[in-house]
């Protein structure tokens, strides 16, 4: 299960490798947001240190303005009510389209599930088949920063708002364990972030990490979660896509400390993750 985060997605390629070293493979892929267009690279390249490596690798050559491009005339007709997202999503598109190899979601080597969000009615898409540009688009369309996605009569948008992890999905389709790769969120940063773009994007940080930490704590019984920890503290801004190569190193560190001890389990496994600052 790879959570949303935006730009502290870097953080699950580490977490992947950690996985891969420990030779853990999955039966099939949840993701996310974020989450979602790593999964879908690692469900097309399998999760050995090759593709692992090439994700990283795009994810070390990602600039902002390549997934958000400015536009001012753009961003006035969003702010005017005229578009509706404060930038396209040609960016995102381009990036799926030079990076994935595969064109339909039920094609991949690992079966994959992409969540995203009913904008009108507020329940959780689960995509399993159909378009993978167009799922994952939706599953990553941050509201009033991106456009929606219109997907089979329905208007969709990031899956974080109904589910960040879909874990009741996991359990439903029979999974007895389940491993969590979480985003995080920035816990030690000096001051809120500044600008509309910055504040949507941790705004929407922080309500999917709460949704998930509640996730966590309803399906403890259910199955044995594996949540591995996000490296901490964090002080990585919401825009930031510079320091995708220190996130990877971290992601990796905290995950194969934590997955030395019992494999991660945990008996109460969403403490560890609980909201916090410094």
């Amino acid at each position: 299960m790879l959570s949303g985060g935006a730009n502290l997605g870097a953080m699950q390629v580490g977490m992947l490798q950690a996985l891969a070293d420990r030779v853990i493979r999955p039966d099939f892929l949840v993701g996310t947001s974020v989450g979602a267009l790593n999964a879908a690279f690692v469900a097309d390249r399998g999760i050995d240190a090759t593709a692992i490596d090439d994700l990283g690798d795009i994810w070390r050559g990602l600039h902002t303005w390549q997934l958000f491009p400015p536009s001012p005339r753009h961003i006035v007709s969003a702010l005017l009510g005229h578009q509706p997202g404060l930038f396209g999503d040609q960016g995102l598109r381009n990036l799926i389209d030079r990076h994935l190899a595969f064109d339909r979601i039920e094609d991949t080597r690992i079966p994959l599930t992409v969540i995203a969000t009913d904008l009108l009615t507020g329940d959780e898409v689960n995509i399993d088949a159909g378009p993978a540009d167009e799922a994952i688009l939706a599953s990553a369309a941050i509201p009033g920063l991106l456009p929606p996605v219109e997907w089979d009569g329905k208007v969709l948008v990031d899956g974080g708002i109904a589910d960040n992890t879909a874990i009741s999905s996991a359990i439903a389709a029979g999974a007895d364990t389940v491993y969590v790769l979480p985003c995080g969120y920035p816990c030690a940063l000096d001051h809120p972030p500044e600008g509309i773009a910055a504040t949507l994007m941790h705004t929407m940080t922080l309500l999917i990490h709460k949704r998930l930490i509640r996730d966590i704590r309803e399906y403890t019984d259910a199955a044995e979660l594996i949540v591995l920890p996000p490296p901490c503290p964090l002080d990585v801004g919401p825009m930031d896509f510079s320091r995708a190569d220190e996130l990877i190193v971290r992601g990796f560190d905290a995950a194969s400390d934590f997955l030395r001890v019992d494999g991660g389990r945990r008996d109460a496994p969403a403490d560890h993750i609980d909201i916090h600052t410094h």
